[in-house]
């Protein structure tokens, strides 16, 4: 039998059996201070996919960070086959300024597949590409709503695409949406090269949400474990089908002023129901944002401050033979009594 050959990545070899963390170096910054995109390798002795994990595209999107940072410590990474690359922050620049951006206020997630001689976003996105997506059979790219906005945890698929929603389905976040792709965003980039990939979206930028990293680090372990990387103990079982929904929309201010909302994401809502009120800072004039049809709420605004036309609600449809709401308090009750691990942007 043929002994497995090392993984290299960035020059560097990691060997079958062993883990090692690379630096791939992205730039220098005005003060001679070096920056690198650093990818941590799982390569299992045993052949098997290779399959992407990445985060931090978005600099403030800090759940992401927070997922990788559980995964790569839990003990059923132990005994894998194939190989896990996985990249905790990809911005590097954002993260460090708790910024969405790069310094030159470019959105990395609309500048792939980049090219060598571009801008700073531009020579980051190849990098990515040429390094790690071209190397890999699948990929998971975590992100969060920007700062605030919070996201109930979702899974975003291409349309059409059946093996991803099989993925998608094994993840088991509680609500799949459909999603077209982007022009320069990783998962259109990633497309174009054979590779298959879910978005995965939860929580608020620059925030915390453990119940989003959880989930987030269960439907990882499930995928890994659907693709023969990682045994079943370990992996949480999945007691619940995501909801599919067939179309999403905003909801937005009809008025400035001060908002006072009644729902929350994760609410299932019916047609003409009262969400939110908008009133001017006088209290003279209420200005009210109803449902426009049954739906559930994945996405909203956190600030009490808006100005007319700010997105305030994002509401996917839903038909009443999905029972959303019953599918909804059963995941959260069984995302609430797993075992504690030890730890779009809308303008």
């Amino acid at each position: 039998m043929t002994a497995r050959k090392g993984f290299l990545l960035g020059g560097e070899t990691v060997p079958p059996g062993a883990r090692a963390t690379v630096d791939l170096p992205v730039s220098v910054l005005s003060d001679h201070t070096p920056v690198t995109m650093s990818a941590h390798v799982i390569h299992g002795r045993r052949a098997g996919p290779v399959v992407f994990v990445t985060a931090g595209v978005h600099g403030d999107e800090v759940i992401g960070v927070e997922i990788v940072r559980r995964l790569l410590g839990l003990p059923a990474l132990g005994n894998m086959r194939g190989t896990l690359i996985a990249i905790p922050i990809v911005n590097a620049f954002g993260f460090l300024n708790l910024s969405r951006y790069l310094p030159d206020r470019r959105d990395l997630n609309r500048c792939f597949p980049g090219s060598a001689t571009g801008s700073m976003a531009a020579r980051l996105a190849k990098l990515l590409i040429d390094e790690v997506v071209a190397r890999a059979d699948l990929g998971i790219d975590l992100h969060s709503a920007a700062i605030h906005r919070t996201n109930l945890p979702q899974i975003r698929v291409t349309p059409g695409d059946p093996d991803l929603m099989r993925l998608a389905r094994i993840f088991a976040a509680p609500v799949i949406l459909r999603s077209d792709l982007r022009e320069g965003s990783l998962r259109q980039a990633a497309q174009e090269r054979g590779v298959s990939m879910l978005l995965y979206e939860a929580g608020e930028g620059l925030r915390f949400d453990e119940t989003a990293v959880r989930a987030g680090v269960s439907g990882i372990l499930r995928v890994l474990h659907d693709q023969g990387m990682i045994p079943a103990k370990g992996v949480p079982r999945a007691r619940r089908p995501s909801l599919v929904c067939r179309a999403s929309r905003w909801l937005r201010a009809p008025q400035g002023g001060l908002v006072r909302m009644f729902r929350s994401e994760g609410d299932v809502v019916a047609e003409g129901e009262l969400l939110a009120i908008v009133s001017d800072p006088f209290g003279e004039i209420d200005a009210e944002i109803t449902a426009p049809e049954a739906g559930i709420i994945v996405g909203r605004a956190v600030l009490p401050v808006v100005n007319e036309g700010n997105a305030v609600f994002h509401l996917a449809a839903i038909t009443p033979d999905d029972r959303a709401e019953d599918r909804i308090d059963a995941w959260t009750a069984e995302l609430e009594t797993d075992t504690l691990f030890d730890e779009d942007e809308i303008l």
